[in-house]
């Protein structure tokens, strides 16, 4: 055989072959690549949108634990407040009470006071009228002289 015949044959066989693939072959190879660039675009996309969603949730996250602490802070500025205007409230009903117990002591002070001069009116009345029986020397009748006595504690 001849070398330029086989050249020749394998060239042509190698065109058939060629063309064989191009026209059978490479269309489903063709498909299965563009399917599988398909698929990992939408993987990288979906990746893309989980990241970006993942960035929104830290932020919202973040936002809603400086909202969080920002609440808190003024619940302790409430509470604080509050726990001082219990305490003035508190003094205030201690100085009230107080106030109200020495108006109470004065009171009844001032009742003994009266309690006590009258005993002692009663008493010099008694002192009065036996001094008078023992100066005059005879009995002072009480009830001709009660009246008399009535008026002088009233002047006392």
């Amino acid at each position: 055989m001849n070398l330029n015949v086989t050249m020749i044959a394998q060239a042509v066989t190698f065109f058939v072959f060629i063309w064989f693939c191009k026209t059978l072959i490479w269309p489903y190879l063709i498909r299965a690549i563009e399917a599988r660039q398909k698929q990992i675009a939408d993987g990288l996309a979906a990746a893309e949108e989980g990241k970006q969603s993942l960035e929104r949730s830290a932020k919202q996250a973040d936002e809603a634990i400086a909202q969080a602490r920002g609440r808190a802070s003024e619940i302790v500025a409430q509470a604080e407040k509050r726990a001082s205007q219990m305490i003035e409230e508190a003094k205030s009903a201690a100085r009230t009470e107080g106030d109200r117990l020495v108006a109470g002591a004065k009171a009844e002070i001032d009742q003994e006071v009266s309690r006590a001069k009258e005993s002692l009116r009663a008493q010099v009345a008694v002192l009065a009228v036996a001094g008078a029986e023992q100066i005059l020397k005879r009995e002072v009748d009480a009830k001709a002289h009660a009246e008399m006595l009535a008026a002088v504690q009233r002047q006392l």
